[in-house]
């Protein structure tokens, strides 16, 4: 069985990963138009890379909590084929043992070139004096995260997936975000089971033949002893 997962920020939140935008539509004190838009970051490049440079910290500071982990020993030890969609720009799912994730909003703890393209591992601060390893350019590296007006990553392969999957499971997602936010009826018109598990129903919840709400530590490991015992 085709098992296609997508997780939000809900699952990283249990870990204390900041939600994306809270109710007062700030993310972290922040505009998100300044920080997170290509033009936020050609108007201020410094002050976006101080942002995600306290981010990176604090991911890199936080563990993975029983979803994460439940979610990797699926993949590892379950009969199902799985394929892990994030929306999340961090590690907890690699770090909780999950052998491949496609990341469709980017990855903070990489930064890419905007000279020659190279996406490099970076778990350290950046400015707007950093080098390139592989140009050596000064002043073009950025965060490999997908900001507001940029395309998702992978989405072609996504697509694929998702047409061909048995079983979609949407775990800690707002349904607020699209592309994301669609990919239920996707889901819905290949014939695919559907399966909700948030803390509380989303913009989309009505789209899903099951919807279970709750904490994600508690709801994804009682989901996945039920598929694999």
């Amino acid at each position: 069985m085709n098992i296609v997962i997508l997780t939000g920020a809900g699952i990283s939140a249990e870990s204390g990963v900041p939600v994306f935008r809270g109710d007062d539509g700030l993310w972290e004190g922040h505009r998100v138009e300044d920080v997170a838009t290509p033009e936020g970051f050609r108007r201020d490049a410094e002050k976006v890379h101080q942002f995600y440079n306290q981010r990176r910290r604090k991911v890199q500071a936080v563990e993975p909590n029983p979803a994460h982990r439940a979610l990797a020993r699926l993949a590892r030890e379950g009969s199902h084929r799985v394929v892990l969609i994030t929306q999340n720009i961090d590690d907890l799912h690699e770090r909780a043992g999950s052998p491949e994730v496609l990341h469709m909003h980017g990855e903070l703890l990489k930064s890419r070139c905007e000279e020659c393209g190279k996406v490099s591992v970076c778990r350290h601060d950046l400015s707007r004096a950093s080098i390139c390893d592989a140009c050596g350019g000064i002043d073009c590296l950025r965060p490999h995260v997908v900001w507001f007006g940029e395309m998702p990553i992978h989405l072609d392969w996504i697509q694929q997936e998702l047409e061909r999957a048995d079983e979609f499971v949407s775990i800690g997602t707002s349904g607020r975000v699209y592309p994301a936010a669609g990919f239920v009826e996707i889901a819905n018109e290949s014939g695919a089971k559907t399966l909700e598990l948030n803390l509380d129903p989303s913009e989309v919840s009505g789209a899903f033949d099951v919807s279970r709400h709750g904490p994600a530590g508690e709801l994804v490991p009682a989901w996945v002893d039920g598929l694999i015992g």
